[in-house]
């Protein structure tokens, strides 16, 4: 069945607990996000803080990490991929919505949208830990800014844009985001039965999304972690590689764009 033959028997209520899901976390992890819970700065006030990438703006170093800094760190990147990755796979949630919609009660439908979701977000939690030991690797190499979470000089900044740049043009990339462009094919491939199968399923699509986005996302520390119009234009971004699909070769161009200023970024200085 055509992804659109399963969204027009989608009934008003799994659209609505669907998109209802979607926006909920998205708006909540949002407002966390933007109001900084738990950090010493809001990111309203560490955008209007931020300066050029590779020259953050001159503070006094931050304190040694603890258990509980290390805590707050790896809580503000899920939340944070929450707010820009949840809105990104409404497509995926709503024929997955439909097609639970056909096959199970309300209640239990609901509950599946739900643990789908779940799954996927739990998987950008696995990333968000990975984000989170890297930024304290590059603080302890003393190449990140601790404060304002932005890399040192235009050599670092220029490394991981040629980096994220490549990655945009590897098998990987291409195999894992042709999964996210077409959800009813992934939804039908990867079926799986139940309320576990709906977890499950909800996880192996949030590896696929991972697998795609990861290099893009690590550009956060190039204009800084909690600059809203770095955030925003990523979310942006990879929302339009995963509905746009690959006859534009959208994927391609943001690669060659990003190693060509990985290049003048690592030719400005160390």
């Amino acid at each position: 069945m055509r992804a659109t033959d399963l969204l027009e028997e989608l009934s008003a209520r799994d659209r609505a607990v669907a998109l209802g899901a979607v926006a909920l976390v998205a708006l909540l992890a949002s407002l966390y996000t933007v109001f900084g819970v738990g950090m010493q700065m809001s990111a309203i006030q560490m955008t209007s803080m931020a300066g050029p990438p590779g020259n953050p703006m001159s503070m006094p170093p931050g304190s040694d990490w603890t258990v509980l800094q290390g805590f707050l760190l790896f809580a503000m990147w899920w939340i944070m991929m929450i707010a820009m990755m949840t809105p990104s796979a409404a497509p995926t949630m709503l024929l997955f919505a439909a097609l639970k919609g056909k096959s199970g009660t309300g209640s239990k439908a609901t509950l599946a949208i739900w643990l789908f979701l779940g799954g996927y977000l739990f998987l950008w939690a696995g990333f968000s830990a990975a984000a989170m030991l890297l930024q304290w690797g590059l603080q302890q190499s003393e190449i990140l800014a601790a404060r304002m979470m932005t890399v040192k000089g235009g050599t670092a900044a220029g490394a991981i844009l040629v980096a994220a740049g490549l990655y945009q043009l590897t098998p990987l990339k291409r195999a894992c985001l042709k999964q996210c462009q077409s959800p009813a094919r992934f939804l039908t491939v990867n079926h799986r039965p139940g309320l576990k199968g709906a977890f499950l399923m909800g996880g192996h699509h949030g590896a696929y999304c991972v697998g795609c986005c990861w290099a893009l996302m690590i550009l956060l520390f190039v204009g800084g972690v909690m600059n809203l119009w770095w955030i925003v234009g990523l979310a942006v971004l990879v929302a339009l590689e995963k509905l746009i699909g690959p006859r534009f070769a959208l994927t391609e161009i943001i690669g060659a764009i990003l190693i060509a200023a990985g290049v003048v970024f690592a030719a400005s200085g160390p």
